[in-house]
């Protein structure tokens, strides 16, 4: 068993940007050289997220707007009282989703469903610079 790791970068906007990471992941699985086992996607920071998803122009609608009903922004956090940033509404939506996922693959290909891909959500306020580590552990 090999373990490898990597780190994808990435700009997003915030504020519930959505970006489908799957062909960065399954392209450090390819440069990994390993062919069959298993990722683990993980983002570190916690206003953000990683998920599988439909990744299509309805869903990347319907996604903030059902997180806006569950964690509304408007709404007044503790977390404001302590740090001042308002972004109370963005660590509750990450810790809801959660930072990481495993998949799978074989053949150097990622095991998902027809309409499946890989997502990072950002729910800060504003724009970041965002990394996303892979723990890639499988066998040549």
């Amino acid at each position: 068993m090999e373990v490898e790791t990597r780190e994808i970068r990435l700009k997003t906007k915030g504020q519930g940007d959505i970006k489908d990471i799957t062909g960065l992941v399954e392209s450090e699985i390819k440069g990994s050289g390993l062919q069959n086992g298993t990722v683990t996607v993980f983002v570190p920071g916690s206003t953000a997220a990683v998920t599988t998803m439909e990744y299509e122009p309805g869903l990347i609608k319907d996604i903030p707007l059902a997180l806006e009903k569950i964690a509304p922004s408007g709404a007044d956090y503790e977390h404001h009282k302590t740090w001042g940033d308002f972004n109370g509404s963005a660590h509750v939506r990450a810790a809801l989703i959660g930072p990481s996922i495993v998949v799978p693959f074989t053949e150097g290909r990622l095991v998902l469903g027809t309409w499946q891909q890989i997502a990072l959500l950002d729910f800060d306020t504003g724009p970041r610079d965002r990394r996303v580590v892979l723990q890639i552990m499988g066998v040549s």
